[in-house]
């Protein structure tokens, strides 16, 4: 594609054969863009991507820049927000994207509410996928993400494959990260959604204030005047949210107990689920949920929101409900002991997340609620306190052990929740720790292993060494057994 194409306006007669952030992803014909990043500047690879066959470079405005690559015939595409620029190229360059695409922002339930989406698509006959924390996941195809929102050359070429490969409707997760530097910029998003916000990512983010900032660029930057808002209607942030959503002209569908189009009127949980009674639209109707924790309601109806929102059917889209599968690492249901004890493993990371999964399981619990957890390394610290208190004050039994503690000190980050959980029991090995908790469990009890959910390694300094938690957790239960 010519460049004159992809930046719409003059520029040299130069065929881009591809696009790349990073300089080592170089080749013959590329457009280099040399981003500025949280620990390096993009500017200082210029060089290595010439050498690999760059044509163009796209940075932010720079005299002296410009006349270096001028004096080596390499095309100069300055930009002020040289990301946002990038998004808009990439969707250029690839060209596709489904003809249907909902986005959900959020600190806790983007994950749930994405694939809850897909699924309902699916029920209604639509070829859909889902894309975010788990990867890409679409009918014969998936793919997995190092990122939540990968960067827009990659979000883009995606998009494009999706298309391809006759996806017309795509739930996506759109994270706090993504948001603020562009990633989304180009996705054409028709309805976008909002869970809730709490505390997390103020490594990242200076303040809360500035965390929901981002997130409201999905309502505000990303979809355009005339969309469709889901707003969680149970959370401090609604009217805000809310606010915002009408300002830009979109059709605003609240959802929760205080939901005006979508309302839970009574949740009874079960073993296996939740009975729900709820108002769509002004009608009432019975659904049985097939999954646990009262949460997973709001969740469903947050995707049964942007179903509709996308155009589908109400009462039909409802119908899903009933159907609708758990989320890997999400209140997923791993294993059961001997005696009847329900062992769970929840992605749960965060004050809030792990308030919401203990406060959901109790009523399952006729007995003991158990809970193994940690905090991450290298992560805002504010929350290992917090954490250790939610524990000690709703969770029966609490094992504090290493969840992802990089390249600080684990005893240090078990140290700083167990001041805050005296009761706690400490047991740095992680497997260790839930093999104590399973050995320990009775009839009655339930078991929730919390804060790495799906993920497949653990952290510790620079290496990721293979845990799956519900791996483990069926591994130490068969040694019981047998």
């Amino acid at each position: 594609m010519r460049l004159t194409d992809l930046i719409r306006a003059s520029a040299p007669a130069l065929e881009i054969s591809g696009l790349a952030a990073d300089s080592r992803a170089v080749k013959p014909g590329f457009l280099f863009a040399a981003l500025a990043g949280a620990r390096t500047e993009g500017a200082r690879f210029i060089d290595d991507a010439i050498r690999n066959g760059a044509v163009a470079v796209l940075a932010a405005p720079d005299a002296s820049l410009e006349q270096r690559l001028a004096a080596v015939k390499i095309a100069f595409v300055a930009d002020a927000e040289p990301r946002a620029r990038l998004a808009a190229i990439a969707a250029t360059f690839f060209g596709r994207q489904p003809g249907t695409i909902a986005a959900v922002t959020g600190t806790n339930g983007k994950t749930s509410v994405a694939t809850f989406t897909r699924q309902i698509w699916a029920h209604l006959g639509h070829e859909a996928a889902s894309l975010g924390t788990l990867g890409v996941q679409a009918s014969g195809f998936e793919v997995v993400l190092a990122h939540t929102t990968p960067d827009p050359i990659t979000l883009h070429r995606l998009l494009a494959e999706l298309a391809g490969r006759g996806v017309d409707h795509l739930a996506m997760e759109a994270s706090s990260h993504g948001l603020d530097q562009h990633r989304l910029d180009a996705v054409k998003v028709r309805a976008a959604a909002f869970t809730n916000l709490t505390r997390d990512h103020l490594d990242y983010h200076p303040s809360v204030e500035a965390y929901f900032a981002a997130k409201m660029r999905l309502f505000d930057a990303v979809m355009a005047p005339g969309g469709a808002a889901v707003v969680n209607a149970d959370s401090d942030w609604y009217g805000a949210v809310a606010e915002l959503a009408q300002a830009r002209g979109h059709r605003l569908i609240s959802y929760g107990e205080r939901g005006a189009d979508l309302r839970i009127e009574r949740l009874a949980p079960h073993t296996h689920g939740l009975h729900l009674d709820v108002t769509i639209f002004g009608a009432r109707r019975a659904v049985d949920l097939p999954l646990v924790g009262a949460f997973q309601a709001g969740n469903a109806l947050c995707a049964l929101g942007l179903a509709v929102a996308c155009g589908a059917d109400a009462n039909k889209a409802a119908d899903a409900l009933g159907e609708l599968a758990g989320v890997p690492g999400r209140m997923q249901s791993v294993a059961t002991t001997a005696a009847g004890a329900p062992i769970f493993v929840d992605y749960a990371h965060t004050p809030d997340a792990l308030d919401t999964v203990l406060r959901a399981l109790r009523p399952h619990a006729s007995g003991r609620l158990v809970a193994v957890f940690g905090c991450g390394g290298d992560r805002d610290r504010g929350k290992r306190p917090l954490m250790g208190r939610i524990a000690a004050d709703l969770a029966d039994i609490a094992y504090v052990t290493d969840d992802n503690p990089r390249t600080e000190d684990a005893a240090g980050i078990r140290a700083a929740i167990m001041a805050a959980c005296p009761g706690g029991i400490e047991i740095g090995d992680r497997a260790a720790a839930i093999a104590a908790a399973i050995a320990g469990l009775q009839a009655g009890d339930v078991l929730v292993i919390a804060g790495k959910g799906h993920e497949q390694g653990q952290i510790v300094g620079s290496e990721v060494r293979p845990f799956d938690d519900a791996a483990v957790a069926r591994a130490a239960l068969s040694r019981q057994v047998h």
